[in-house]
């Protein structure tokens, strides 16, 4: 993919439907169609050039059947800047400035957004090793800047969502909101993101107390005003948390949980990418436009089903 200098360089690029239609077939399907429903490669192009017959499961389709962008009523051009902007932005966009940026409603612009955090969330992620930090954060605006009838009766961390991470020095992070705040689900986050064996540290947590049974564990007591010692701290994790909290007070101002994970991933991806380019975040990211997120299924799903 071409370098960009600048998004008006970009949107000059991508300035018709056509050429988005184009490029989105170069990056899927290198040049050779495939079924999104049977995978095969016997497949007619129409004279439209638009639309797409599987000679052996018998079905029609277009380049955006089985992606993100299928039965959008948004042309391509759109979908492309939009892309662009959060993998330019350094903390992402709100829903309200990008609205006013593609001249589309505010509703619009909302669920763009969480559909493009879907293309930023790793499908297959490796699992982390080496030295590993985790360390747990806790989300939510103050009770004091809500309406009266959101106010919680609860106290202290119980009015706000846990949020667990991991991170490995001089790698990646792994992010992911907690349901429930119980030792088994954060020893299931734990099992899930870390290769076993692997040195992990952590504060005095007591849901941490069973993880020397599969990996060497190392903890630093913040309780005793202990943070470093030797190599051992949480700074890595703690310094990510700041950058999460940063973008969703600072651009977002409050997410509720329902949706907490998409931004998340979102932080996530940006973390984790942050030696690439803007042009390679991307192509990275259209890369992973396969997969639908329908608009009924985003404002009903429940925080326990999110990925």
């Amino acid at each position: 993919m071409k370098t960009f200098n600048s998004i008006l360089a970009f949107q000059k690029e991508f300035d018709t439907h056509e050429k988005c239609v184009k490029h989105l077939e170069l990056s899927r399907w290198n040049g050779t169609p495939c079924c999104p429903f049977c995978a095969s490669i016997g497949v007619h192009r129409f004279p439209n050039g638009k639309t797409f017959k599987c000679r052996d499961c018998r079905k029609k389709f277009s380049v955006t059947v089985g992606t993100i962008y299928e039965n959008t009523k948004i042309p391509l051009t759109k979908w492309y800047l939009a892309q662009y902007i959060l993998c330019v932005h350094s903390k992402g966009i709100s829903s309200l400035q990008l609205a006013g940026w593609l001249d589309v409603t505010q509703k619009t612009a909302w669920f763009l957004n969480h559909r493009i955090r879907e293309m930023l969330t790793a499908k297959k992620p490796e699992l982390l090793n080496g030295i590993v930090e985790v360390d747990e954060t806790y989300v939510g605006g103050k009770e004091a800047n809500k309406h009266q009838h959101k106010k919680s009766k609860q106290r202290g961390y119980d009015k706000k969502t846990m949020v667990i991470g991991a991170v490995q020095r001089g790698g990646t992070v792994r992010v992911k909101v907690m349901p429930q705040t119980n030792t088994e689900q954060i020893e299931k986050f734990i099992g899930e993101t870390i290769q076993p064996k692997s040195n992990m540290v952590t504060d005095e947590h007591a849901a941490y107390n069973r993880v020397h049974l599969n990996y060497e564990h190392d903890r630093i007591n913040h309780g005793n005003k202990e943070y470093v010692r030797g190599n051992v701290h949480t700074n890595t994790i703690e310094g990510y948390w700041s950058l999460l909290k940063r973008q969703i007070v600072g651009i977002h101002h409050s997410v509720s949980p329902q949706h907490l994970q998409r931004y998340c991933n979102e932080s996530a991806y940006r973390y984790n990418s942050k030696d690439l380019t803007q042009d390679e975040r991307f192509a990275e990211t259209l890369a992973n436009c396969e997969g639908r997120l329908k608009y009924r299924w985003l404002i009903n799903k429940p925080l326990h089903e999110t990925k």
